[in-house]
């Protein structure tokens, strides 16, 4: 792994060869008509601050992420228990050891708790929101980086059509004038400007691009702070900077009691936002 774009672009060949892969087993007619039938997803509700808690068995920084015995279903009871806006799940194979069926599985258990799931993968298709969609999720991560405007705004007009929100990531300040082109009607599920800190070119943490990219970011978007948030301190920080929301994996995946370290998170930022 040289570089980000080296990284980014081994991840969107295997994304489109999954989509090769699949469409051979289903065709994109098939997957409309399946979500077509489906009623809507639990809508995103936001506050003043939010927590997306994640559902991650392993990255490629931090290696395993699920300790033996590990309960996926107690994992993300916790977080609905917790208060979380929405639960991402990784579906990327390779590096996370993600697979679709642990989306499907988590939209079942947490449509009792109207949590809305959100699939995270290297999207590079329409075909993978339709699968998303049907497999129970409420909206998808997209990463502009890694794709051009054509292919950003296919993506997001088919999740609009899916009744999917969408959190566009952004790595530094060209990613988000590019996402500053969006908007986010009242009345459609809502576009999240996010910023990952994650340097991609070694895995390491960068905190500090949050408060570098602060003044950057699209004020008409709800922002979504990325990546290396695992204290009360670091959402408090985030919060202040103007983030109103914060996407949170390792930290809560290592968690002994994640419905209380959930909790705690989000008293943190919304008393931070508040002042």
């Amino acid at each position: 792994m040289s570089s980000a774009s080296n990284f980014l672009e081994r991840m969107a060949r295997s994304s489109r060869e999954r989509v090769h892969e699949a469409r051979a087993q289903s065709s994109e007619a098939a997957l409309l008509k399946r979500a077509a039938a489906l009623p809507p997803p639990p809508a995103l509700e936001l506050d003043r601050f939010d927590v997306i808690a994640e559902l991650k068995l392993r990255s490629p920084a931090a290696g395993g992420l699920a300790a033996a015995g590990f309960d996926r279903r107690a994992q993300l009871n916790a977080y609905a228990a917790g208060g979380a806006a929405a639960v991402s799940v990784l579906t990327e194979p390779t590096e996370f050891q993600g697979e679709l069926a642990h989306l499907t599985d988590a939209a079942s258990i947490l449509g009792a708790h109207h949590c809305p799931v959100m699939r995270k993968d290297f999207i590079t298709d329409p075909y993978q929101v339709l699968e998303a969609r049907v497999a129970g999720a409420g909206g998808i991560l997209v990463i502009v980086t890694m794709l051009d405007d054509a292919a950003v705004r296919e993506l997001v007009d088919c999740a609009r059509d899916c009744r999917l929100f969408v959190l566009l990531e952004a790595f530094d300040a060209a990613d988000l004038e590019r996402i500053a082109d969006f908007d986010s009607p009242h009345a459609a599920p809502p576009i999240l400007a996010g910023v990952n800190c994650r340097d991609l070119r070694d895995l390491n943490v960068r905190f500090e691009r949050f408060a570098e990219l602060a003044s950057h970011l699209p004020r008409h978007l709800p922002t979504v702070a990325e990546s290396g948030i695992a204290t009360v301190a670091d959402v408090e920080t985030v919060a202040r900077l103007g983030y109103r929301l914060a996407l949170v994996g390792s930290s809560l995946m290592r968690a002994s009691d994640p419905r209380a370290a959930l909790a705690e998170l989000i008293a943190a930022g919304r008393a931070a936002a508040g002042h």
